[in-house]
């Protein structure tokens, strides 16, 4: 949605009813549908995307450029891009990103912010309408 470029592809699945328990450092994109119980690092040097989706249960740190959420993650976010948490999404952690898409059902338990050195566009200053009584 914000960034028109193209995704990457993802080339990489953990499937549904799988467990990894170790940190994953991955590039292009990575789908999960089973359980990861470690730190998950998108490579820097390529876009990356990755996929938490409904069935997914993440308990570590996570590190990527655009980051889809639908299913269940403990542990701080980090998109570097984009992160769009949809209505199933549970995060237990702090978030920080570039650009938020969240819809409504998503929960987050913790703090959300900016990533730093993302500029926060300053609000146009609101004026009341003079009474014309």
């Amino acid at each position: 949605m914000f960034n028109k470029k193209k995704q990457p592809p993802i080339k990489s699945l953990i499937a549904e009813g799988s467990q990894i328990d170790g940190n994953i450092s991955f590039a292009d994109g990575l789908r999960i549908d089973g359980a990861i119980v470690g730190n998950l690092y998108a490579k820097t040097d390529k876009a990356s995307i990755l996929v938490i989706s409904e069935s997914a249960t993440v308990i570590g740190e996570i590190h990527a450029d655009h980051i889809i959420i639908n299913g269940s993650v403990k542990g701080p976010v980090h998109a570097r891009v984009m992160l769009e948490l949809q209505p199933k999404a549970r995060i237990q952690g702090d978030v920080h990103y570039a650009a938020l898409e969240m819809h409504q059902g998503a929960i987050i338990a913790g703090q959300l912010g900016p990533l730093a050195g993302v500029e926060v566009e300053e609000k146009p200053l609101l004026k009341l309408a003079a009474n014309n009584a």
